[in-house]
């Protein structure tokens, strides 16, 4: 008598949806370009509308825009784009919070975190003190900000801004660069790369390719955005307890 097998319907999606299937979304890297661009303007946008007097120090409210705003925007434009053009955020960016996927978040966001240290202290020695600091870490610089906007600056770095790199690189890039039907490692390569160097600060920009690895590959080896989107906090969380500590005054800059 033959035995039927039975398998959960979540392991069914994973296991018999083929890459053709995963890629019918309409959208592409003109989709990746035209988020860029929002971010890009967004940040110019902000720069200028809260662009302190001669001499005088960026306003709390600027630091705090200026720090979230763009990106929030532009992830906004990413999440509309998978649902005007594509089939929703779950199915085109592959989101989901599965038992896996946080075993994995954790492993590689660990992983991520051993190694951004390391780097972060052989960076520091090459570039020296004075060079570096990030670019949110260089807003918060001789700037001791009141409990609420530090706390809101630490949740943000945290959790939030994870959220949107990951929806914007390992979702968004990730997804059009799969539709090329170029290979996983490249798809991994590039994204990381654009990621780094997305971020503006040349300076930083082979530490940021050390961050971005491990988070990479939580994407990678799971197939779906939660995975990477738990590493990428994970690996957030010393530097934004760091930016915490010297918003308030606790930790010299």
């Amino acid at each position: 008598m033959t035995q039927l097998h039975s398998r959960e319907p979540s392991d069914v999606a994973d296991t018999d949806q083929s890459a053709d299937e995963r890629r019918d979304h309409k959208w592409g890297i003109g989709a990746f370009l035209l988020v860029e661009a929002v971010l890009l303007l967004s940040f110019a946008f902000v720069a200028a509308i809260f662009r302190p007097a001669e001499g005088q120090p960026l306003s709390v409210a600027a630091i705090l825009v200026a720090t979230m705003l763009p990106t929030v925007v532009a992830t906004g434009v990413a999440l509309l784009v998978t649902v005007l053009r594509g089939n929703g955020p779950k199915i085109d960016l592959r989101w989901s919070w599965r038992r896996e996927d946080l075993r994995a978040g954790f492993k590689f966001g660990f992983i991520g975190l051993l190694c951004t240290t390391i780097g972060a202290v052989l960076w520091t020695k090459i570039v020296g003190e004075e060079n570096a600091n990030s670019a949110v870490g260089a807003l918060v610089d001789d700037t001791h900000l009141p409990i609420y906007a530090a706390v809101i600056m630490f949740l943000y770095v945290w959790l939030v801004g994870p959220v949107c790199e990951e929806i914007i690189y390992r979702g968004l890039l990730w997804g059009a660069l799969e539709r090329l039907n170029w290979g996983r490692w490249i798809v991994f390569t590039l994204s990381t790369v654009v990621f780094a160097v997305s971020h503006l600060e040349p300076l930083r920009t082979s530490l940021l390719i050390v961050i971005g690895i491990p988070i990479g590959l939580a994407r990678l080896f799971t197939g779906r955005l939660g995975a990477s989107v738990i590493a990428h906090q994970v690996n957030n969380f010393l530097p934004a307890l760091a930016v915490l500590l010297i918003a308030l005054g606790a930790i010299p800059e």
